[in-house]
């Protein structure tokens, strides 16, 4: 059995092998760059090593910096996690050159399921069904153009190297073809090194369905059976499930038996995801669903499949890369019960889930059950990396219990001033059509409005809301005379002025019953009555500087100071487009004195390995515009700004 291991990676999957190198008294060495010193995984890894500064490419990607931190340490193993290098051939290779053991399958294996499109050819030959498109070498847009064509729209363009939902493009219309194309090709070259792309056939009701395979150095191969990854949002998974809902045991027979061909026909070792797309029009049906890719790695969702078959998918790694057999055959491996996950991300859905990053001065997640994270109260959220917080997992005997508890789970997310998308995900969850079970890859785009609606406060709660802020300051006292005009105590008559700015208060003047204050970063006028006088909602708490109600995961904020919440220059509504944190300006769509309209694409910002669009909140002209293309900005620079048409 391996004795010590390098986890060549960082977050929550760092801190998720860790626990388990633990369990097995194998010493954890762990890598870390200049953003990540004081990271939870860092703290957690019995050593750790310092590979250079914060962006990705200068530390957890330079293959070298880790072999030497493994050598360094006398570490005898390296676990890549998933993203960063665990899909990297080369470095697979480098580390089993170097004298080390390789967590992970054979670096050929790698190599022939790293394109999709030779993935997709050797599939075929090895008699896994794929789905209709162009895999060919030519690149021209104009003969990618014409395949899309002839295959029919909608299309998909997914970059060959591809991941993660990362160089991907659905693609309705011819019109929208070269741009797709473009943004799908940057994207990929950013994030792979590689712009190459094939062309699918888009089925309009697809449900992802993606098959756990592993795989030991004595030839057995086993399946885990299937998850279901459908409730997606621009090709990244938002909900996963284990297993998937109607899927009977014939198509279930078929799939499995399919997935294990697939990793038979490369020699697979190790974990691996055999990923497939079905259409569903008419549910689940063998002849209906197509191999789409393999990922040769640990899947972010391996939790769902490790609570409903009972077994430590990392401790199976860990065993086989020592050289022992799978520790079960097909036959003692079962389904027991259900389980769903969720990602929870640091951004914000009413702002086009926009990442959000800072300091957690609140964290509380709250739930008994099972929690993947990799960060701790404290903790910061970096512009630099991918923006999940955590994994919450829910069990149940049934999919509806197993849904239930995750959906209390999410409830019960307290993050600040981080945002997240916690409401989000339980409005998924809340969504009909997903709890019927009928539900493809595009419900959410569909319901887009819906279920990133920013959730609102009623009047009784805001003026709950703002009394429980005045409680807090000491600023009861100058309530009650407030809203019982009875006379004016000394202690209001030596701050009036204080009075005057904060409340519209004047001396000896009429009674003033409305406040101005910030709600949710907006200036309120909330009204105060008699009766709340002394309330304290138990929903209610200190959250930084000001009063907080939690409400299905999102943090509703109340303050005093309205200035403080950036009410005036500088936000969306009059205009001003500024940066939602630093990144590289990729592309600009407009110029100075251009008519846009609202929702047109201003500019492209490049940022956690992303492409974010930032649109017009409104029809009107642009009137200064700061952005060049390939320019480094700051969070808040002012990009663009926009004026009203008179």
């Amino acid at each position: 059995m391996i004795q010590s291991l390098l986890i060549a990676n960082r977050g929550e999957i760092a801190c998720r092998i860790i626990r388990t190198a633990r369990e097995m008294g194998i010493r954890t060495v762990a890598v870390y760059s200049d953003a990540d010193a004081k990271a939870l995984h860092v703290r957690q890894a019995d050593e750790a090593v310092h590979i250079g500064p914060s962006p990705a490419r200068e530390s957890y990607l330079i293959g070298e910096k880790i072999i030497a931190a493994a050598k360094a340490t006398g570490a005898e193993a390296i676990h890549p996690g998933y993203g960063f290098l665990s899909e990297n051939a080369e470095f697979a290779q480098a580390v089993i050159d170097a004298g080390l053991v390789w967590v992970g399958p054979k670096p050929s294996s790698i190599t022939a399921m790293g394109l999709k499109d030779a993935a997709k050819k050797l599939m075929a030959d090895a008699g896994v069904p794929v789905t209709p498109g162009y895999m060919g070498e030519n690149q021209d847009p104009a003969f990618l153009a014409e395949q899309a064509a002839e295959i029919g729209y909608p299309v998909l363009i997914k970059a060959v190297a591809g991941g993660g939902g990362k160089g991907m493009r659905k693609v309705d219309a011819a019109a929208d073809f070269a741009d797709a194309l473009a943004s799908c090709q940057r994207e990929a070259a950013s994030s792979f090194g590689n712009d190459h792309v094939l062309i699918e056939k888009y089925i309009l009701t697809p449900r992802h369905i993606e098959v756990q395979v592993f795989g030991d150095t004595h030839g057995n191969v086993v399946h885990l059976f299937e998850r279901d990854c459908s409730l997606q949002r621009r090709h990244q998974k938002v909900i996963e499930e284990a297993p998937a809902p109607g899927m009977d045991e014939v198509t279930r027979e078929a799939l499995c038996a399919a997935a294990v061909r697939a990793a038979q026909a490369v020699d697979y070792v190790g974990a691996g995801t055999i990923e497939f797309i079905a259409d569903a029009s008419e549910g689940l049906r063998a002849d209906r669903i197509w191999f789409m890719e393999m990922n040769t790695r640990l899947q972010v969702e391996h939790p769902v499949t490790e609570e409903i078959t009972g077994v430590d998918l990392v401790e199976w790694q860990l065993r086989v890369a020592s050289g022992e057999p799978l520790p079960l055959r097909q036959d003692e491996l079962s389904i027991n019960g259900w389980a769903m996950e969720a990602r929870l991300y640091a951004e914000d859905p009413a702002t086009g889930f926009l990442p959000s990053t800072g300091t957690l001065i609140d964290f509380d997640l709250g739930f008994r059950g099972r929690v993947e994270t990799g960060v701790e109260l404290g903790d910061s959220i970096s512009p630099y990396y991918d923006p999940m917080i955590a994994k919450l997992i829910g069990t149940g005997r049934d999919r509806e219990s197993a849904g239930y508890r995750l959906l209390e789970a999410i409830r019960q997310v307290q993050v600040w001033p981080v945002k997240t998308n916690a409401t989000f995900l339980g409005k998924c969850l809340l969504d009909e059509d997903f709890i019927e079970g009928i539900f493809d890859t595009g419900l959410i785009q569909r319901k887009a409005d819906e279920l990133t609606a920013k959730p609102i406060v009623d009047e009784a709660e805001k003026a709950a809301g703002v009394l429980n802020l005045m409680k807090d300051f000491g600023a009861d006292r100058m309530l009650a005379p407030l809203l019982r005009p009875d006379g004016s105590p000394d202690w209001m008559i030596q701050n009036s002025s204080k009075l005057s700015s904060l409340f519209g208060f004047r001396l000896n003047g009429e009674p003033q019953r409305r406040i101005l204050v910030s709600v949710d970063g907006e200036p309120t006028t909330v009204s105060l009555s008699e009766p709340l006088l002394g309330h304290r909602n138990r929903h209610y708490g200190r959250y930084g500087d000001a009063w907080s109600r939690l409400e299905d995961g999102f943090v509703h904020r109340f303050s005093l100071d309205c200035r403080a919440e950036g009410v005036g220059a500088g936000t969306v509504s009059d205009g001003a487009i500024l940066s939602p944190m630093p990144g590289k300006v990729i592309a600009v769509e407009v110029a100075a004195g251009d008519k846009v309209t609202k929702g047109q694409k201003l500019l492209t910002l490049e940022a956690m390995k992303m492409e974010h669009s930032l649109t017009a909140p409104f029809d009107g002209v642009v009137t200064e515009l700061n952005a060049t293309s390939g320019a480094q900005v700051q969070v808040e620079a002012l990009l663009v700004r926009i004026e009203k048409e008179e």
